[in-house]
């Protein structure tokens, strides 16, 4: 098994920003899921009714982006190709059996938690007719006030715990997707050696090894350059031109070297 990049140690997630570029349409709905899955778990932790409308916000985004036919069906390929990558590390000598054993479960618990779910991601929630009542409307602007939806009002005035308990309940239909794309974004991830580049004049190119398919790049910078970068890439090659958003608001291209860490990861 590969690795770990070390870009997700304690240290370094306070010293760089970490950007992420994925090569892959697949993996860009990845990226997206995971990111509503954890602005969803953030909101559900707090006690605040603001906090619980942004919550059902970002389950309904989560239904939107998984309502792809397919989606469900990658997942499922991706992990039992895991599960066929880590069998055939067995009995290599550099590698700890015990560990071994212990990720082969996860991806197996995964699978069988998200192969016995039914339909689309939320599907079991688009049978909520107050669910989606609030749905209908939560993307109209102002569309959820009192006096559109009074119920849904009424809900945000009952108590933090029983606010909660009823979104735990919600999420937990998306749970077994959430721990999937989890589970393969950090496997992924653990993929790829960060290494030390520097674009010059800004301008970063770099040629991609042949013979490999890569699926996703990190990209990280101390936040102390106050540079941000532009990444554009294929199979081929990838690009990055470093940014600087200035006083008038806009964005301009560094002219100075940069130097910055990538990893990529397949």
């Amino acid at each position: 098994m590969a690795g770990s990049s070390g870009y997700d140690s304690a240290t370094r997630k306070h010293s760089v920003i970490l950007y992420e570029y994925p090569f892959n349409e697949r993996i860009r709905t990845y990226l997206r899921l995971e990111h509503l899955f954890l602005r969803l778990a953030t909101l559900v932790s707090r006690e605040a009714p603001l906090d619980h409308h942004f919550a059902l916000t970002t389950i309904f985004e989560v239904m939107d982006v998984g309502a792809r036919a397919d989606l469900k069906s990658d997942v499922l390929k991706d992990l039992d190709k895991q599960k066929q990558v880590l069998n055939g590390y067995r009995g290599n000598p550099a590698i700890a059996e015990g560990v071994l054993d212990k990720v082969i479960a996860q991806v197996e618990g995964c699978f069988t938690a998200l192969n016995a779910t039914s339909g689309k991601a939320g599907q079991l929630l688009t049978e909520n007719d107050w669910l989606m009542s609030i749905r209908s409307r939560i993307g109209i602007p102002g569309g959820t006030c009192e006096f559109d939806l009074p119920a849904y009002f009424a809900w945000q005035h009952r108590s933090v715990e029983t606010r909660t308990k009823d979104l735990h309940r919600w999420t937990s239909t998306l749970a077994p997707l959430a721990e999937s794309i989890h589970l393969l974004l950090k496997m992924l991830r653990d993929s790829g050696s960060p290494q030390k580049v520097v674009a010059t004049g800004g301008q970063f190119q770099q040629n991609l090894p042949q013979g490999r398919t890569f699926q996703l790049m990190r990209l990280a910078l101390d936040p102390a350059l106050q540079l941000i970068p532009e990444i554009s890439g294929n199979r081929l090659m990838v690009s990055i031109r470093l940014m600087r958003l200035d006083a008038d608001d806009k964005m301009h291209p560094a002219p100075e070297d940069g130097a910055f860490e990538i990893a990529l990861c397949s």
